[in-house]
């Protein structure tokens, strides 16, 4: 293959390097196990550094899922509900999943059906900000649901912290 990507053809190896020091460029092995093996007409250091660049790119947009985690029990205070209530918004208003742990303790234990309706209620007081992910289940002495925020909001979030990273990024403009 040309350095424009136009097909040669069938070239001995000589002629190829030939060819590759005309155009100053490097003859890059494509694909070794084709036959006859396929080969490139390319500048190696600059392909080198842009798929480096790619890379990067694709890190900085990969996905940083955070999972919070709010503990409550089975026999909880009306205020104190809601202030968990409010760090659960918060948390999904953030962008972040949240688990919600019930922890039951001696007798507790005998009614998981106390904690399922708490989770419910949780869920359903919240449900304009996030979905359940994991339906209440029951792990030994906890029951463990773990909400999700609504994907638009999700959005949102990434494209407010996107631009709060330009802003930061950008020099301040001098006077």
């Amino acid at each position: 293959m040309g350095p424009k990507g136009e097909q040669i053809g069938i070239v001995s190896v000589n002629d190829a390097l030939k060819l590759a020091q005309e155009a100053d460029l490097d003859l890059v092995e494509v694909a070794p196990t084709a036959r006859p093996p396929v080969c490139k007409l390319m500048d190696y250091g600059k392909f080198k550094y842009e798929s480096a660049q790619k890379a990067r790119e694709a890190r900085r947009n990969q996905v940083h899922t955070v999972i919070k985690e709010m503990k409550l029990r089975p026999k909880i205070d009306p205020h104190d509900y809601e202030t968990k209530k409010g760090h659960v918004v918060r948390f999904l208003k953030a962008g972040d999943k949240v688990k919600i742990t019930i922890m039951f303790r001696g007798r507790e234990q005998s009614r998981p059906e106390l904690g399922f309706r708490l989770l419910k209620r949780l869920a359903e007081d919240v449900q304009e900000l996030g979905y359940v992910e994991f339906e209440p289940k029951q792990d030994g002495r906890n029951m463990i649901m773990v909400m999700a925020p609504h994907r638009k909001q999700q959005q949102q979030h990434r494209r407010a912290d996107h631009e709060q990273e330009q802003e930061q990024a950008a020099p301040a403009p001098a006077e």
